[in-house]
């Protein structure tokens, strides 16, 4: 497989037919990205929930409004692959936790998807000025280093400009933002006017 810039077409066109884990999967494969060679902005996010996967786009859900609003765009604006390349850890829906068991909410990516597709998507990405790690597996992959997400976003700045560690937006994590107000204070501020700068 080649990581020639030209073929990223080919590419996308490989990761839409790929099969790989079909058989651990709750529905039929289904991969969700949005690339493009020119993208400025890089969303590593965790794998598509099943709303997402239904509409057959990217945080096309409750999480997806509200990591919109963090970022200052609209829907334009993001689903624009010239803007933002979307490149979860997973790229299809992973199925979600039944009542009965301990966890709750999305099962964790496959991953087989990332030792798969990642390195090589990622060559082709050669104009990204800033990754938006969303949760721990994307956080743990890119910075090749065990950290919680509290740990990541008390350290914001030693990653910025060119990195920042978000919490996932799902409405879960509703209790995690009202623990750490200071991260909508201080840390969206500067966000949204690095979006801004880029974009325009």
């Amino acid at each position: 497989m080649t990581t020639d810039q030209q073929n990223l077409p080919q590419l996308l066109t490989e990761i839409q037919r790929c099969q790989l884990c079909a058989k651990l999967l709750p529905c039929p494969p289904k991969p969700i990205v949005q690339l493009n060679r020119n993208a400025k902005i890089l969303i590593a996010g965790q794998a598509p929930g099943r709303k997402a996967h239904d509409a057959g786009r990217p945080f096309d859900d409750a999480s997806g409004r509200r990591l919109k609003q963090w970022l200052g765009v609209i829907d334009e604006q993001f689903y624009d692959p010239k803007n933002f390349a979307i490149l979860p850890m997973g790229f299809c829906f992973p199925g979600s936790y039944q009542a009965h068991e301990t966890r709750h909410g999305d099962k964790p990516p496959l991953p087989l998807c990332a030792a798969t597709w990642r390195q090589v998507v990622l060559a082709q990405l050669t104009n990204i000025k800033l990754t938006l790690l969303v949760g721990k597996y994307a956080i743990n992959w890119h910075l090749q280093a065990p950290m919680t997400v509290t740990e990541s976003v008390n350290n914001w700045q030693q990653l910025w400009p060119k990195t920042l560690v978000l919490p996932h937006p799902s409405p879960r994590n509703n209790i995690w933002l009202k623990r750490h107000p200071e991260f909508e204070r201080d840390v969206i501020p500067q966000l949204k006017t690095r979006v801004k700068d880029l974009l325009s």
